[in-house]
């Protein structure tokens, strides 16, 4: 944080006040937030600083310490266009926070992303949230969280062009230390879920991202929503896949393509899982846990159909290591990483064994990070 402040008072000048944002890893509720369903994500320790500090005129000037590049817009620019550039994202949060009739001052902000970029960890989200927080605070704007998730979730959307839910944002926005989030992302009435103090969360990175992530990901979304209005032809009041049990399901499956039934029934069965896992910690009922996150891993792999070899090879090799209790892919898919929840004992053992067997199996030496949940965004000094 002093190499941050000493680096932006050398570039820019002045004094900076300095924000951070963490990324995120699921738990459990893989691709349900945009159906109005239920996560379980958890703040993680790997976040993204931003140093800002405000100018006399309407630009914002950001330096990406990952990227090594500094970009340079007017917020009075009209209509202005994506660039497919990393700067998309903080530039999408300032356009959208801006048309959401929050006025805000030029800055100067310099930006070091933490998260690993591509992982499936939310690395996105921490720089808009980081990117949005310090934005509003330097403009002297109240800063409502719920608001800020949601323009932040409206800037990837709207301005990037992925279609992502709230849980990336809102989890990065409320993300408790010790805690996952059981999240409702139709109400967004949340409960904060301690973890037990034996158990790690341990992120087993497969260090591949396939071309098909992005992509794949919206086509997901609309095979989802053809779901919802053919389902809603038969059953009153569904307005997403949220509304839908699994019997109604099975009912009139024969109404729709099977490759669409496939999708709703992931989704459908995902929601109960998280239901059931959210009791499961409240009773510290971590083996009944660690089934539904193999469960989830499965309907993601063969129902949903976004995993891939490389996090099977790695869910796989950590469901033979003692003292694990659960594994399964976490993010959108098509590589990244698995969340895996271990005995604390265990750990050193894990990282030995898993890290082998994936190395010897794939030819990628994986990386493991070991991270308690975290707390969400924050000016820190």
């Amino acid at each position: 944080m002093h190499e941050l402040r000493a680096e932006f008072q050398s570039r820019y000048g002045g004094e900076p006040r300095i924000y951070r944002a963490p990324g995120r890893v699921n738990l459990i509720g893989e691709h349900t937030d945009y159906n109005d369903g239920f996560v379980m994500p958890a703040a993680i320790e790997f976040s993204t600083l931003v140093a800002a500090a405000p100018r006399e005129d309407r630009k914002i000037a950001i330096h990406s310490k990952s990227f090594s590049e500094e970009v340079e817009f007017d917020l009075d620019e009209p209509a202005p266009q994506p660039r497919r550039h990393w700067s998309d994202y903080p530039r999408g949060v300032a356009i959208t926070i801006e048309s959401a009739a929050h006025r805000l001052r030029g800055a100067n902000l310099l930006i070091n992303c933490g998260v690993p970029i591509g992982s499936g960890l939310s690395s996105s989200a921490a720089i808009e949230v980081a990117t949005g927080y310090a934005l509003l605070d330097i403009s002297g704007a109240d800063i409502d969280l719920v608001e800020l998730a949601r323009l932040c979730q409206r800037a990837e959307n709207e301005f990037v062009g992925m279609r992502c839910g709230l849980m990336d944002q809102f989890a990065s926005c409320f993300g408790r230390r010790d805690h996952a989030l059981l999240l409702d992302c139709r109400s967004l009435e949340y409960e904060l879920l301690r973890l037990p103090a034996e158990v790690s969360l341990v992120i087993c990175n497969t260090m591949v991202k396939h071309e098909l992530a992005s992509s794949e990901y919206n086509v997901r979304r609309a095979e989802c929503e053809i779901g919802v209005k053919l389902l809603s032809n038969f059953l009153t009041d569904v307005l997403a896949l949220r509304d839908v049990s699994l019997p109604e399901l099975r009912q009139y499956a024969g109404e729709l393509p099977p490759h669409v039934v496939k999708r709703c029934r992931h989704v459908v069965t995902e929601n109960d899982r998280v239901i059931a896992a959210g009791a499961a910690l409240r009773a510290g009922d971590l083996h009944t846990f660690g089934q539904l996150m193999g469960q989830s891993h499965a309907s993601l792999r063969d129902d949903y159909e976004v995993s891939c070899a490389e996090l099977d090879q790695m869910v796989n090799l950590a469901n033979e290591v003692p003292g694990v209790y659960g594994a399964r892919m976490t993010g959108g898919g098509f590589g990244g990483c698995t969340i895996n929840l271990v005995n604390a004992a265990h750990i050193d053992s894990f990282k030995l064994q898993v890290a082998k067997g994936y190395e010897e199996a794939t030819g990628i030496q994986p990386e493991i990070y070991i991270s308690a949940p975290a707390q969400g965004v924050e000016r820190v000094e």
